[in-house]
């Protein structure tokens, strides 16, 4: 896998991830590993300072699909908040981690399902919370 892209997480998603963090057994939850992992390597800024580009909790965002071209949008969520029809994606999920924290522009490397890989491009954040001003969604 390619170097990961710096991220940037806000305060108030910092402290509740946390807290998300420290409710979870400390084995067998699928996708806390890595989770910890980003949070350990973020840059963390007051949720006021928080740049518009950049993917935070409750953000929706369009991203592409490199060796394809296809677009879609989703929502990065808490757990609780998973929409079983689809359009949302939980930060516990390895593609929610990963979305966490990376701005407009930076392209990763997304686990498909079966193991493989899959490079994707942030290409919009649509919708964060703290370019709306609502800084304890």
């Amino acid at each position: 896998m390619s170097q990961k892209p710096s991220l940037i997480v806000s305060e108030t998603d910092f402290e509740r991830l946390q807290r998300l963090l420290d409710s979870l057994p400390s084995d067998g939850v699928p996708g806390r590993d890595n989770l910890e992992e980003e949070l350990e390597r973020a840059e963390i800024i007051d949720s006021e300072q928080m740049p518009a580009t950049v993917v935070t909790m409750n953000s929706k965002v369009r991203v592409r699909v490199s060796s394809s071209n296809e677009t879609f949008v989703l929502t990065l969520v808490y757990p609780k908040d998973v929409d079983p029809e689809g359009g949302t994606v939980s930060i516990l999920a390895p593609v929610g981690s990963a979305l966490l924290g990376l701005s407009e522009g930076d392209e990763i490397d997304w686990p498909r399902p079966g193991g493989n890989l899959m490079r994707v491009c942030i290409e919009e954040v649509l919708y964060q919370p703290e370019r709306s001003g609502e800084y304890h969604r």
